[in-house]
């Protein structure tokens, strides 16, 4: 099985998710998504997967997310929001495991461990 880590290096929880991983044999191909943000499609598959509507996934800590509005506009729809997201991919949640069909998001870092079983 093929296993994905959406990784930013610079937060703890993600080094953390990555290395706990690597401690279990996992070599994961690792996206740096604020480099490379995942497209619409494999954000949509991604927040199907975690049974998610994208300002479920969004950080609303960010200076962005309020600079945007996002808590106060409820008339954007699934596809704005998910575009939104890519366009400004430190406002997706970090880290994000894919193995096959299953995904998780690694914060605690240990809830990666449900796709090692």
């Amino acid at each position: 099985m093929e296993f994905v880590i959406y990784h930013n290096p610079r937060c703890s929880k993600s080094r953390a998710t990555l290395q706990l991983l690597e401690d279990n044999g996992i070599k994961p191909k690792v996206v740096l998504y604020l480099e490379t943000p995942p497209d619409h499609q494999q954000l949509d598959s991604i927040l199907r997967g975690l049974e998610m509507e994208p300002l479920d996934l969004v950080r609303k800590g960010e200076d962005k997310y309020t600079e945007l509005g996002l808590g106060n506009n409820q008339a954007l729809g699934r596809d704005q929001l998910i575009e939104i997201m890519i366009a400004n991919p430190n406002l997706i949640e970090r880290p994000i495991v894919v193995g096959g069909d299953q995904v998780v998001i690694g914060r605690p870092p240990e809830n990666v461990l449900t796709l090692l079983t």
